[in-house]
């Protein structure tokens, strides 16, 4: 398969403030160190440091992205019950 159709991640950040933020990406590496440069977004920009609290892995970007809204919709306890329950494949969190 080709890379982007196996490297596609949905994350949660927590933010210097405490407040979560959450996207999508095809590389999680660069897109972290993206976020704490202030490059990534303006809700992060001002908000930095980061750190990556949770992610999850995908197939495709329209699996990630789908799951970035989800994720989105829920309240912050149901964000912190997700973070607490741990990354999928054992990594992050």
């Amino acid at each position: 398969m080709k890379k982007e159709e196996t490297d596609n991640f949905t994350y949660l950040l927590r933010c210097a403030d405490g407040t979560y933020y959450c996207g999508w990406t095809n590389d999680l590496k660069k897109r972290l160190d993206a976020h704490n440069k202030g490059t990534a977004s303006k809700y992060t920009r001002v908000r930095r440091p980061v750190e990556l609290a949770y992610f999850e892995r995908f197939a495709t970007k329209r699996e990630a992205m789908r799951r970035e809204y989800q994720i989105k919709q829920l309240s912050r306890q149901e964000k912190e019950a997700l973070i607490e329950k741990g990354c999928p494949d054992g990594a992050g969190s």
